[in-house]
């Protein structure tokens, strides 16, 4: 078969007429290109949006709820000898501070050996936490008690140095060369008198309290008690003194002589003069707080007015002009920012009072002068203007949290049912001694909010008081109870012991208390408050939901959540609650880019007309492909034909031209 080409043989361009044909044939395509090419750009200019109204959210957000208002910062006269910071609930106010001892840990040292490596002995050791006044030891019942076994491969100093560590036993070994030699040290990890240390041991050479082998390292701090660490340093509680009140506390760093306000001591003071402690409301977080909300306001305002308005100057319209969603967002949060609201009080109801006001152009302007009088007035509440606020009138109520579906209003609270925590009673009156045998009644097993512990009391002489601080400390020591952060208080009453669990509501139980230790102890255990209660009752007078000590609204108080601390059952005042603007944003905002949102379903709708655009491309395409063939095979024939009909002509030109009588050249 010959090779040709299109148009070789007639000078018919062939490829040209084709290609202006299907030209015209791809103005459906090249209509369907330009209309996606409009969808992308609506596509990036709502994700755009999107950004410039999650940022707003954010700002909104970090206003919606009340403890961004209640910033104090605290000011201390001399650093040098404590710092303060100040947290929500601290009052503003002056105080005088005199710091007179530092508290300290106890700190114990061994007799020296001459080597790390020396053969101190094995055993164990039992680790006890508590107070020593003359001849008495009381445990400390918030500590548990820790039994470490020293066996003969880790006897050296520095292998009981490493077994006390790994313990976890809240006691820090280390072993120091002194120049007389090797000592091991112990220290109490928490500073305060009632951390003193008591190390009994159970010496493997059958001695426990001589000064060879393991029981070298004995120490019991009470007057007739083996000594055989020294004590270098001694428990000791911090010694304030506030405004003329003294005040002792086992930490430097303390947390609740003032209300709100955490004080680190640094360094005793010089006897009678007393540091000053100022402290005040952090104007400046909450000015930047609401100067950010403004401009993340006027970044939104911007990005909404870039990609919907119409430039009369270049006569070009952004991609989303006249855009239903658009102008409805634009709408709703100027809705929002305009009304006036119901607050729970603080005396402000409009931006405007704080200083912010619409310009001509859509954007805010605030007055910092304005808003920083605000802030420094305390008679004006401005989380009230920006945050969900919710304000009971009965002191024993708190105020929770609420949820965007929380309604404005003032709800009568009626609790019916106070929390209670489960507890167990014996019925046992303990005399003035009982004694604790090892192997005989030192055992306990209890169930304590559903977790099963099992715990050996430390053999011993106690009162009843004593008695009580150590089966609370080895029940709070139970690893199955530490691990998830279950713990009891084990209280005398009338000679009676009993244990409460520290949780409240229906997941607090006490349960099935058994061991050798339970007659002489707890006798047979009443468990009829053995599981605790939730806090029942109304609030807005539709029945509310409780868990522990927390009541959770319904109907128009849905997500509003209350503590009941404590009181009576009955009627108990009301909340007034109220969404200010940051939170009605934030409300607002969520809707709007919600997976379901306003902008979500635009773009959803967008894509899905992207892809349709895409399969009507793929389907012209095709047909473009069929009528591409058939022109190339009609022109490619009408090509041949005009080549043949070239041919003929010349040929019979030639033989024409060869007759008689034809003229010649």
């Amino acid at each position: 078969m010959a090779i040709t080409s299109p148009g070789i043989g007639s000078n018919l361009d062939v490829n040209g007429i084709i290609s202006s044909l299907m030209a015209l044939e791809r103005k459906p395509v090249t209509a369907l290109d330009t209309t996606e090419a409009s969808y992308q750009a609506k596509l990036s200019a709502y994700g755009s949006l999107k950004g410039s109204l999650a940022s707003f959210q954010s700002a909104a957000q970090a206003l919606s709820t009340p403890a961004k208002f209640l910033v104090q910062k605290a000011a201390v006269a001399d650093a040098g000898i404590f710092s303060a910071t100040a947290g929500s609930g601290a009052a503003s106010g002056s105080y005088g501070v005199e710091v007179g001892l530092l508290a300290q840990a106890q700190k114990l040292k061994s007799t020296a050996v001459t080597a790390t490596s020396s053969t101190i002995g094995s055993g164990t050791l039992t680790i006890d936490f508590g107070t020593y006044s003359g001849d008495s030891f009381t445990l400390n019942p918030d500590k548990a008690t820790k039994t470490i076994s020293i066996a003969s491969g880790q006897s050296s100093l520095a292998g009981i140095r490493d077994a006390i560590n790994a313990a976890n036993a809240g006691v820090t070994a280390g072993i120091v060369n002194d120049g007389t030699g090797y000592r091991l040290t112990l220290s109490s990890r928490d500073t305060g008198a009632a951390n003193a240390l008591r190390v009994v041991v159970a010496d493997s050479d059958g001695t426990h309290t001589d000064t060879s082998g393991l029981s070298q390292l004995m120490f019991d701090g009470r007057t007739s008690g083996v000594k055989n660490l020294t004590q270098s340093a001694a428990a000791q509680n911090a010694s304030i003194t506030i405004d003329g009140i003294l005040i002792s506390k086992a930490s430097n760093a303390i947390t609740d002589a003032i209300e709100g306000v955490t004080l680190n001591l640094l360094k005793q003071s010089t006897a009678g003069t007393t540091t000053n402690l100022l402290v005040v409301r952090d104007s400046t977080g909450i000015r930047n707080a609401v100067e950010s909300f403004v401009k993340a306001y006027n970044d939104s305002a911007k990005a909404l007015k870039d990609i919907s308005a119409y430039n009369a100057a270049t006569k070009q319209a952004a991609v989303l002009q006249g855009d239903g969603a658009v102008r409805s967002i634009q709408s709703a949060l100027r809705n929002v920012l305009n009304s006036a609201l119901t607050t729970a009080g603080g005396g402000l109801t409009m931006l405007s009072d704080i200083g912010i006001a619409f310009q001509t152009d859509g954007t805010l302007a605030l007055d910092s002068a304005k808003l920083q009088t605000v802030v420094d007035d305390p008679t004006k509440d401005i989380s009230t203007l920006f945050a969900a606020v919710g304000k009971p009138t009965d002191s024993l109520v708190s105020f929770g949290d609420a949820s965007s579906s929380t309604k404005a209003g003032n709800y009568a609270i009626n609790v019916s049912q106070l929390a209670a925590q489960g507890a167990a009673l014996g019925n046992v009156v303990l005399g003035g001694t009982t004694t604790i045998t090892a192997g005989l009644n030192d055992g306990l097993s209890l169930s304590v909010d559903g977790i099963a512990a099992t715990v050996t009391l430390t053999a011993g002489d106690y009162t009843p008081a004593q008695l009580a601080a150590e089966i609370q400390s080895k029940i709070n020591g139970a690893g199955a109870l530490s691990a998830v952060g279950s713990k009891v208080t084990v209280s005398l009453a009338s000679g009676t012991l009993s244990i409460t669990s520290n949780r409240y509501g229906s997941a607090s139980k006490i349960q099935s208390i058994s061991g050798s230790a339970l007659a002489g102890t707890f006798g047979t255990a009443d468990y009829t408050n053995g599981t605790g209660k939730d806090v029942a009752g109304t609030i807005g007078g539709v029945a509310a939901t409780g868990s522990g000590q927390a009541l959770s609204g319904a109907g128009d108080a849905v997500g509003l959540s209350l503590k009941i601390s404590g009181g009576a059952t009955g009627v108990r005042g009301s909340v007034k609650f109220a969404q200010g603007y940051a939170a009605q944003l934030d409300k607002l905002l969520g809707g709007i880019l919600a997976s379901d949102g306003t902008l979500t379903s635009r773009t959803d709708g967008i894509n899905r007309s992207i892809k349709d655009l895409g399969a009507r491309r793929d389907a012209l395409n095709l047909r473009l492909a069929e009528i591409e063939k058939r022109y190339r095979a009609q022109y490619t024939a009408l090509d041949m034909v005009m080549s043949n009909m070239t041919k003929t002509s010349t040929f019979l030109q030639q033989q024409l031209a060869n007759l008689p009588g034809a003229a010649k050249k």
